[in-house]
């Protein structure tokens, strides 16, 4: 039976060939992002009026979550390289709900900030604190498209889409995600020594 589509291996080969470097742009926009981000708010804690205040506790633990889940996300790339998918399905699942955690320990790190008069915007709002909600969301926003990326992994491991030579979904989805943890641990460095 003749191929329908003769070229597939040649497409498949050009993707994986550049899914990388695709990612690798991508995470320098990011990089690019933040350092704005962080460059902008110490220019704005220079000019003064700058509240002082402590970052919730909930963000250490937060923080301590994420780490955790990249080491989920080492273990996943050892037992796919293995061929060992029923572990590979497993960690991956481990890193997702580390993700959907840190996601929430977020989120109540936010109420935590309004529960001590730290606002977004309003009458009471300070541009330390905006800068804050505003580092913290579009860290979570980018945060999303790694839980999607897990997501799906979780799901192709599952349907035993990898084998230990084929992998680049679980491979594109961990530098990402290393990506991510090593951004927040950066970011809660910077805003817990420069306040």
């Amino acid at each position: 039976m003749k191929n329908p589509n003769p070229h597939k291996a040649e497409i498949r080969a050009a993707e994986r060939k550049t899914a990388k470097p695709l990612l690798y742009i991508g995470i320098v926009s990011i990089v690019m992002l933040f350092a704005g981000l962080t460059s902008a708010y110490v220019v704005r804690a220079d000019n003064g009026n700058w509240l002082v205040f402590d970052l919730p506790k909930i963000v250490f633990v937060s923080t301590a979550v994420i780490i955790t889940s990249s080491l989920t996300m080492l273990l996943a790339q050892r037992a796919v390289k293995k061929g060992n998918l029923n572990a590979t399905a497993a960690y991956l699942a481990a890193t997702l709900l580390l993700g959907i955690a840190f996601f929430f320990t977020q989120i109540q790190g936010w109420k935590d900030l309004t529960a001590q008069g730290i606002y977004f915007v309003g009458k009471y709002s300070n541009a330390s604190g905006s800068f804050l909600y505003i580092i913290a969301l579009v860290h979570l926003f980018h945060m999303i498209g790694g839980l999607i990326a897990l997501a799906v992994s979780l799901t192709k491991s599952l349907l035993k889409k990898y084998s230990a030579s084929d992998y680049l979904g679980i491979e594109l989805t961990a530098i990402y995600w290393h990506f991510l943890d090593l951004l927040w641990v950066y970011l809660f460095l910077f805003l817990y020594n420069y306040r």
